[in-house]
């Protein structure tokens, strides 16, 4: 199945249920860093928490950013999600491998680490992003972003994220995302319910590769309750807004002493973009044109 997110309701609008298909966008990114398996998982993990939020902001350019920063050996993971479908992201420690935890599973937790702390930004676009900041309860990033969201957002919440990655790649990835609104908060026994059913899953993987789709895991979950899934998919990729002219307005910045050291140094200048792995290089031609537009700026 394509990488694709999905929009659902159910219980006459008390729950919105969003689902994203991240397979491929995950398995680019493992590519594009080199990812240790347990750095594609959490870094899969991520992207796709990032795009599940990112999906309930409503203005044309809105963006999500998610910092995990733990004091486990892959250091810390950025995602910069956005509501148009793309995702980007990278991790500190890329080649980190830990051996599987205590339940066969990829030691996710162990490599973020388990005392940090979670940050998120939202930005639609004007005026100042808005940021919170929680403290990690397990690494998993799954555990972290649903506690985000009961604390910072005060909306009960049911989050899976989930990557399964071997030895030929990323073949399953993806998530959903399942809250409660305001108006049926107050309804325990279906919270209740709604927690119950997502406890009972093993994994959001495991459904992938079983063959279910989208719809119906929400079926799964939530087809007795008056589900509506909402007719427009969504395609999301990876996708990185660097450009080369991005990297010469950064080089820009360091000054005409620091690009004449390069010229008389290193003959140009090499750049690599975090988030996607993008390698640039700028001559010693386009050094100087920089200094030129310096020098006119200065001299004016």
């Amino acid at each position: 199945m394509a990488d694709q997110l999905i929009r659902a309701t159910a219980a006459d609008g008390g729950i919105r249920a969003v689902g994203v298909i991240s397979t491929r966008l995950t398995e680019d990114a493992r590519q594009r860093h080199n990812l240790s398996y347990v750095a594609t998982a959490a870094l899969g993990r991520a992207m796709t928490a990032g795009l599940l939020l990112v999906s309930s902001m409503k203005r044309e350019g809105s963006r999500v950013n998610i910092r995990i920063k733990g004091n486990g050996p892959l250091g810390g993971l950025l995602v910069d999600a956005g509501l148009d479908g793309t995702v980007r992201g990278y991790v500190d420690h890329p080649h980190v491998e830990l051996p599987p935890n205590d339940k066969g599973k990829l030691d996710v937790g162990g490599a973020v680490g388990r005392d940090g702390y979670l940050y998120v930004v939202r930005d639609v676009g004007f005026g100042y992003p808005y940021s919170s900041t929680v403290q990690l309860v397990s690494g998993e990033v799954g555990d972290d972003i649903a506690q985000y969201l009961v604390n910072s957002e005060q909306t009960p919440s049911a989050l899976l994220v989930g990557v399964f990655v071997g030895q030929e790649g990323v073949t399953a990835a993806g998530g959903i995302l399942l809250q409660v609104m305001p108006k049926a908060a107050r309804d325990e026994a279906l919270v209740s319910t709604l927690e119950s059913r997502v406890a009972q899953l093993s994994g959001f993987t495991p459904l992938l590769r079983s063959g279910k789709t989208l719809p119906d895991i929400f079926e799964q979950l939530l087809g007795d309750m008056g589900l509506q899934i909402l007719p427009e998919v969504q395609m999301v990729r990876f996708d990185c807004r660097c450009s080369f002219d991005r990297v010469l307005g950064a080089l820009k910045m360091l000054g005409v002493d620091e690009l004449q050291d390069m010229i008389e140094k290193d003959d140009g200048a090499e750049a690599t973009c975090h988030f996607c792995g993008e390698v640039y290089q700028a001559s010693s031609a386009e050094l100087a044109a920089l200094i030129q537009e310096l020098q006119a700026v200065n001299s004016n």
